[in-house]
């Protein structure tokens, strides 16, 4: 069987001598995986880098196995537009990364992710705003992997107003006032989450990506028996010293 599609480059890996395994999550059909002959020579492994968007045609004798890419043309080549930005690169590992680890191979739903992924890489000449737009990503991540929090309501009194914090265990937003007596175990929820016209401070950026992060590692990761991907711990540093 044979398919084609749109797909952005998470990673590969080595197979045999001078071939790749490409990992990618494509457009229309989730995270997928094929060999290419060849593509770890050093003619070619420089198009295969992460962050690179190609389009690629995949056959095999069954969907569920390891088929190829009988091509893998780069139509938007990030890294090497962003060599000289070490911010950028550790971004564009950053996303790949999370998006390689969080997506199951053949799952189709991670395709959700696709346009969000590569309209947040396209926007990184953006730098002052991009933080800011690089955790609602995150949101939008746990949601499409189907752990999305609940920041609708207070989760005590089902008011849609005046939400400041998060509930840990349960990801449901509440009112701090009226949740004075633990108040000081939740998670502060910054106002640009849930109202896009709301401006954005260093602190709002430092809590949204606490909160996400959190999530993340308690939802998606431990879920796998995994770890927020140690890129990640190095991009907030980043992200931090920019706000």
């Amino acid at each position: 069987m044979q398919w084609r599609d749109e797909a952005l480059i998470l990673g590969g890996r080595r197979f045999g001598e001078g071939g790749l395994i490409l990992d990618v999550l494509t457009a229309t059909r989730g995270r997928r995986s094929g060999l290419i002959y060849g593509g770890a020579s050093r003619k070619k492994r420089g198009q295969y880098e992460p962050g690179n968007t190609v389009s690629v045609a995949w056959t095999g004798r069954l969907e569920e196995q390891l088929g190829r890419f009988e091509t893998a043309e780069v139509s938007t080549s990030r890294a090497a537009q962003r060599l000289d930005s070490a911010d950028a690169l550790i971004a564009i590992s950053t996303i790949t990364s999370l998006l390689r680890n969080a997506i199951d191979e053949g799952d189709a739903g991670g395709s959700a992710l696709y346009d969000p992924s590569t309209v947040l890489l396209d926007a990184l000449e953006a730098w002052p705003v991009w933080p800011a737009l690089y955790a609602r990503w995150e949101l939008g991540v746990l949601s499409a992997l189907g752990f999305g929090l609940d920041l609708e309501a207070c989760a005590l009194s089902g008011a849609n107003d005046g939400l400041t914090h998060v509930s840990p265990n349960t990801g449901r937003a509440v009112r701090g006032s009226e949740a004075a007596e633990y108040v000081d175990r939740l998670l502060p929820l910054p106002r640009f989450l849930i109202d896009p016209k709301a401006l954005t401070s260093a602190q709002d950026i430092r809590d949204a990506l606490a909160l996400t992060g959190h999530f993340l590692d308690r939802r998606v990761f431990a879920a796998v028996h995994r770890g927020l991907p140690d890129i990640r711990v190095r991009l907030v540093q980043r992200l931090l010293q920019h706000v």
